[in-house]
Order: structure tokens, then sequence, then C-alpha cells
């Protein structure tokens, strides 16, 4: 129990439904839609959906998402691929030809066709039992009347203003600058978008004038999309992929996404006696560090596309993560790995939410970095996603650039079982951290036996790119520890994620827990 002394926040705890996300009318919105006999499918789509008006920034209709979900009644995890892929006609030789050692983040070629929309149609079709024109509405009504910027919204929203260009900087600027906070946000082009969805379905938003709109915008800017790349988007389902850490098991979203990486870092850190350390010394960063440093490397060279990569195994093997935790000095660090050739981000949303009847949704959703590509299309205002920027031009490397090819994402949703019954969905933003999120999250509960909020609270580090990131919850004692150990320290200008979680306890009651890093709330009834 934490001491009410001091600053924070409780687990919220309710017995009939509970959603944990980063924005509270998304919350409130999911809790309204399972109030009207929306189920948590159609409660996670809503409250989804309208973030990407309440954290434009962060995410929209122009992106893609990934969903990890426990039907009602059932021990099972499905899982549904909903990212979308490159033009058919673009490649990475086309790119390499014209000078390119990377995907240029800002420019038409990062953007892969949007997902999100497919599979939000599609699980509200299969999934949801209330319909898309009852899910949409509340994105709708606030897309038209406007928002109010939340203060952590406002601060991203500063930060990554300068990618928009175009119509964009028209559509999300006000007078060139980001908006205050409090200053009402509305994007009425968007809401119109939503309301030919609610009515037509997917097909209004992947052909026609919604499809033309950004397809022209896009060409316009050398892109290479085409009305047959949007009209063949869907989604699809995949087998989620699971481990061991101790006495629960994690699952997670199989590749094009980087849940394996979070896998391989628990069995990493299952050869050391976390347990025994203090939750917040420098020897739990440092080892955990270390972990990540080897398991993002391995990530590195072989995570894509499934249909383009054989060795995925690899990530989930035992003797993999024996052999890497072999290497790991408790009283040294090791030289950083190359960093990636592709792009990372900071910046998705995640939403969970179960219902009355023990369904379970974990939901990620994202355009990628701030603003995504920065493109918006030039009528209805859809801002575009960067996600091409995730593969490499590196030839011959499964997550090399190709035409109808998904890149690797680091958008990752996911859930712990215990004794067999999915008991906590969860998720952690923050974009490539999210791998190292995910084993810090469940370490925590495992190994120090954490509730959901102080698990979620307690303070983050993250090696990256050569450098330890290490938040101002750890003390400077705790940094120069690591600094002689031989890690480059700093202090990141931004909180390293955001995180959600609930736990479906065995007595019926949901605990649910939400991020003070974001401006969110877990909210039951």
């Amino acid at each position: 129990m934490r001491d009410f002394h001091l600053p924070g926040r409780s687990p919220v705890f309710a017995s009939n439904g509970m959603c944990a996300t980063s924005h509270p009318l998304a919350a409130q919105t999911a809790i309204d839609i399972l109030q009207q006999g929306g189920n948590a499918m159609d409660a996670a789509i809503a409250g989804a959906v309208l973030l990407g008006f309440c954290e434009p920034q962060m995410t929209g209709i122009g992106g893609d998402c990934f969903v990890l979900y426990s039907p009602a009644g059932s021990d099972e995890i499905h899982a549904l691929n909903g990212s979308g892929r490159a033009p058919s006609g673009l490649d990475a030789e086309l790119l390499r030809q014209q000078g390119e050692a990377t995907v240029p983040l800002r420019s038409a070629h990062a953007v892969t066709v949007p997902g999100a929309i497919d599979a939000f149609c599609h699980l509200s079709e299969t999934v949801g039992n209330i319909g898309l024109d009852k899910v949409l509405a509340p994105a709708i009504h606030y897309a038209d009347h406007g928002i109010p910027v939340a203060p952590r919204v406002a601060f991203d929203w500063a930060n990554d203003a300068e990618t928009l260009q175009g119509s964009a900087r028209d559509m999300y600027l006000f007078g060139g600058k980001a908006p205050r906070v409090g200053q009402m946000f509305a994007a009425p082009g968007q809401a119109e978008v939503l309301r030919r969805i609610a009515k037509h379905g997917r097909d209004a938003f992947y052909s026609g004038e919604i499809a033309d709109d950004m397809i022209a915008t896009l060409n316009a800017m050398g892109g290479m999309h085409t009305a047959d790349d949007f009209a063949k988007a869907a989604c699809t389902h995949t087998t989620p992929v699971a481990g061991p850490y101790k006495d629960i098991e994690v699952v997670e979203h199989p590749p094009n996404t980087h849940g394996t990486t979070a896998l391989l870092m628990l069995n990493i850190l299952s050869h050391f006696d976390i347990a025994g350390m203090d939750p917040v010394s420098a020897t739990r960063v440092h080892i955990e560090a270390e972990a990540a440093k080897l398991a993002y490397d391995v990530r590195n060279r072989i995570v894509a596309d499934a249909d383009f990569s054989t060795r995925a195994d690899v990530m989930t093997s035992p003797e993999t993560a024996a052999k890497l935790a072999a290497l790991i000095d408790p009283k040294c660090a090791i030289k950083a790995e190359a960093p990636l050739t592709e792009a990372v981000h900071k910046d998705t949303i995640y939403i969970t939410v179960v219902d009355r009847d023990g369904m379970a949704v974990s939901l990620i959703y994202s355009i990628f970095h701030g603003f995504g590509s920065g493109i918006a299309s030039d009528k209805f205002g859809i801002l575009m996603q960067n996600r091409g920027a995730g593969f490499t031009l590196e030839k011959d490397h499964p997550n090399e650039l190709l035409g109808g090819k998904r890149p690797m994402h680091t958008i990752i949703p996911g859930m712990i079982r215990e004794n067999g019954k999915p008991t906590v969905p969860f998720g952690v933003m923050g974009g490539a951290y999210q791998p190292n999120g995910h084993a810090r999250f469940t370490s925590n509960i495992v190994d120090f036996g954490m509730d959901l909020q102080s698990a979620i609270d307690a303070p983050r580090a993250f090696s990256d790119a050569g450098t330890l990131k290490v938040e101002r919850g750890y003390s400077d004692a705790v940094r120069q520890e690591l600094s002689d150990l031989g890690h480059s320290v700093s202090i990141p200008d931004t909180a390293i994620g955001g995180a959600q979680a609930i736990r479906m306890r065995e007595d019926g009651v949901f605990e649910g827990a939400s991020d003070a890093r974001k401006d969110g709330i877990a909210l039951g009834y």
C-alpha cells in the first residue's frame, strides 16, 4: 500500500466494467459504452478512436493498431494485426538510388496504408455487439464540437509541432502555434469521415472520396500510393506468442511487432535474482539495461513482417536467453550495440477495457512519430502515419522496405495469464521502450509484489542508442553508481513512456491503474 502522506494515486476498483487509458474523456466514453450495453470491444474501439482527437499527435484514423483480446467465458487470447503495408510500387532500391540511407521521416514514402480503420470495423462487426454507428458516435461528437487540450498533450504538441507541413499546419496549429492548455481542438473534417464510416463501413474510408483525398495528397508529395493499395487494406488474425516469467505467463502480439523482444528480455532476466535486489537500485537498472541491449540487438537483426522472417523462434528460445545472460557482467556495462537503421519513436496511445462478462481487450493504436509524417490529407485533414520509417533500407535484411510489406512495429499490446487464465491486460507506451517496459512492469508485479498502480508509478530507466536514460525518480547516488559501472547516464527531458493496466481478480472485482506520466485515468462502474 502506498504512503498516503505522499502524492500519488491508488488503484481503482469496480465490479461491472473498467477502462484504463491516457485521457479521461476516452475512459469515460468507454464506460458509457459499457453502460449502454456494449461489450469491452465496443468500448475499447470507441475510446481509441476518440483518443485520436484527444491526443492527435499520438494517434488517429491515419494510423495502425494491434489488439489482443480474450472473449467472455473463454481463456483463449486472440490477436489481430491492424497494421498497414507499403504501397506496392515502392521498394528500398528506389530510395537507395535516390541517395537515401533511411526512409525519410516526413516524406510520403514513409506513409504506409492506414490499417486501424479496417481493424476497428472488422472487430466491431465480428466481436462487438452494439454496431459501428453507436461506437463511433462519441468521437464524431467531440471531433465536431472540440476537446480542451490536456496538459501533457499540450506539452507533446509543442514539442512535435515542427513536424507538421502543408495543410496540416492549418488544421493542427492555431495561428501557427501549438494550442495552450485548455484550448479547444476540433476536427470537423474527420468527424465527417467517421460519419461516413459509421454509415457505410470500412469501404467509405478505403475507396471513394476519402481515399482519393489521402492518395491525391500523398501523390502530390511524391508518394506512390494507388487506389488499389488502399482497397486491398485488410487486418489479419494471428496467433499470440507467450513465454513464462516465474509463475506467470506473458502474452504478446507476434511479428511484425517486437513483442517477442519483451519475452526475450524476461527470459534473460530470469537468470538473475531480480527479486533479491532493491527495486530502485543501480544493480537492478544495470542488469535490466544490459538485458535490453542484448535483446534489442537480436530484434534488430530478425524481427520483421512474419511473411519475410523465418527466425522468429530465436527470440523465444531459452537457449538464446541463456547465451545472452552469460554475456552480462554485473560489475561492468557492455558497449551498446549498434542502433537501428530504421527509426524509432515515443508516441502512441494504449487502452484496455474489461466488461462484466469477462471479456478483456488490450489495444494499442499509433501514427508512429509525433504527428506521424506531418502530412494531413488536404480535404478531410486525416493525419498520415510514418510507419514506413520502421523499415530498413539495408539490402536483404528481413525488414527491408518492399511494396506490399508491413514494417517492423514498435507498438505492442500485452496480457498476463495466470494458471491458464487471462488476468491482466496491459500496455506500456513509449516507442522503442515498450518491450523493456513490458519486462519492467511484469518484474515489478512478480518479483516485488507491487500492485498495478505501484508497478506503473515506479521510476524507469532505458538504455537507448548508447545512453542510459534514468528518470528523476531515481536518486543522484543511483545515477553515479551507474556511471561508475560504465554507463553513459542522462536524465531524459520527457518521462519514459506511459502505461495502463487492469487486473481481473478471482473474486470478480476489477483493479485498474493509469500512469501519472500521462493525463489519463482508470475508471470503472
